[in-house]
């Protein structure tokens, strides 16, 4: 295949490939995470809370989590749906060529979607910069994105990797919001823009850039383990 050609195979490859993960359902997603960001920001508004980028940053953390959670849990089972994971086993290297093209789509279609949803904060609420906002917010999505995907590669079912992602969520966040973990590296939502009191900025810095070392090892490792797990036909057809 030439350049040329790829080319012109690529709007349509992308148009697909979106159809299939997103399955006509992700608008119900979207709305809701719409929903709720905006919901987030009257509330704090009409209770007149300190407003400053750590707060823009929580007010849209749950809405970030809510987007990829439709795509990297129900995906397998749309394929199944489809009928077309058999075909997509017959595809040399299956877990790269497909699976790996399709969550960087998932990826960059949410990076856009924060973007729009950070400007509108901006507008609203409080100036930020969209694009930091929206990079700083992609680390605990490719983390819970990964989790959901590498999961629904072991149950195979997108209920039964709704519920577990959401009981290990509940748990993480749990973890998370216990004094000795909240201020550390290992928090899994830590704000990169509240900094705490008593703390040098210098160690915060040090605190932010460990913490993001981590969420992103550990998105590649659950990645990893997900897209071998579908190199075991037998499990899937």
């Amino acid at each position: 295949m030439t350049l040329k050609q790829f080319v012109g195979l690529l709007p349509r490859l992308v148009k697909y490939n979106l159809k299939i993960i997103f399955a006509g359902k992700f608008i119900w997603f979207f709305l809701a995470a719409f929903g709720f960001f905006a919901y987030f920001m009257f509330q704090n508004a009409w209770n007149r809370a300190e407003i400053n980028e750590g707060l823009i940053y929580n007010i849209l953390l749950f809405p970030c989590i809510l987007l990829v959670f439709y795509p990297a849990v129900f995906g397998i089972q749309n394929d199944e749906d489809s009928r077309i994971l058999e075909i997509l086993f017959g595809i040399p290297d299956y877990k790269y060529k497909v699976w790996g093209v399709r969550l960087l789509m998932i990826y960059v279609a949410i990076f856009f979607i924060l973007i729009l949803f950070s400007y509108i904060a901006t507008l609203l609420l409080y100036p930020v910069n969209p694009l930091e906002m929206a990079s700083q917010l992609m680390f605990p999505i490719f983390f819970f994105g990964n989790l959901a995907f590498m999961l629904s590669t072991i149950t195979r079912s997108g209920n039964g990797t709704a519920v577990l992602v959401i009981i290990i969520g509940i748990a993480l966040l749990f973890f998370s919001n216990t004094g000795s973990v909240e201020r550390s590296f290992w928090n899994i939502v830590l704000n990169p823009f509240r900094i705490p009191n008593n703390l040098l900025p210098v160690i915060w810095e040090s605190t932010i850039l460990k913490s993001r070392i981590f969420l992103l090892s550990a998105s590649i490792i659950w990645m990893m383990i997900g897209l071998l797990n579908l190199q075991k036909r037998e499990k899937f057809v």
